[in-house]
């Protein structure tokens, strides 16, 4: 192989910033920050069962502390997995659901005297598109998955489990729960 057609392939590997930012959007990979953001509200929503257990099954926090964070750390990672996994899924969706509308936003905000390029037009017309996208698909996600996860721990504890000694209720319930959220995140809805 020759230097030019050596510096000829690496030229055409090199992937530019907007098509970077372009991939980045429809990978399933999610920013710190928005993991940062899942992780803490699957904390919030793996400790509810902890209450519920405490109180009505009469679990004594010093005497399940241990089994009770490792089945909250498990949950939670669970849950987070199921938020990415659906706003993953959703994000797509309400980005085709809301391309005219924000269409129509993005034209309006542009000042008519100023005269733009069609494809700066349509770059911000995709970077609001996919900006509104990311927003209600993490909202949903979250309120979708919770809703879910305290519907499927009442099912397990109250219902399904109830005649379980509550150390087995609680590890089957929890661990139920947040293992068919999360299976039930990996389809296509």
């Amino acid at each position: 192989m020759t230097v030019t057609a050596a510096s000829k392939t690496t030229k055409q590997q090199k992937i530019t910033k907007e098509e970077e930012l372009l991939l980045q959007d429809f990978s399933r990979n999610v920013t710190f920050k928005s993991s940062i953001f899942f992780y803490v509200n699957a904390l919030i929503v793996s400790t509810i069962p902890l209450w519920l257990f405490w109180k009505i099954h009469q679990m004594e926090p010093l005497e399940f502390g241990i089994l009770w964070v490792i089945m909250t750390l498990v949950s939670t990672w669970l849950v987070s997995f199921a938020y990415r996994n659906s706003k993953f899924v959703l994000k797509h969706k309400f980005a085709q659901k809301r391309e005219d509308a924000v269409a129509r936003e993005v034209l309006k905000s542009i000042p008519d005297d100023k005269k733009m390029p069609k494809k700066e037009k349509d770059e911000r017309i995709l970077w609001k598109k996919n900006e509104v996208a990311e927003f209600e698909s993490t909202s949903f996600a979250i309120f979708y998955n919770n809703t879910l996860y305290i519907f499927l721990i009442i099912l397990f504890s109250f219902y399904l489990l109830r005649s379980f000694n509550p150390n087995f209720n609680y590890i089957l319930s929890v661990a139920s729960s947040s293992g068919l959220l999360a299976l039930l995140s990996t389809g296509s809805r």
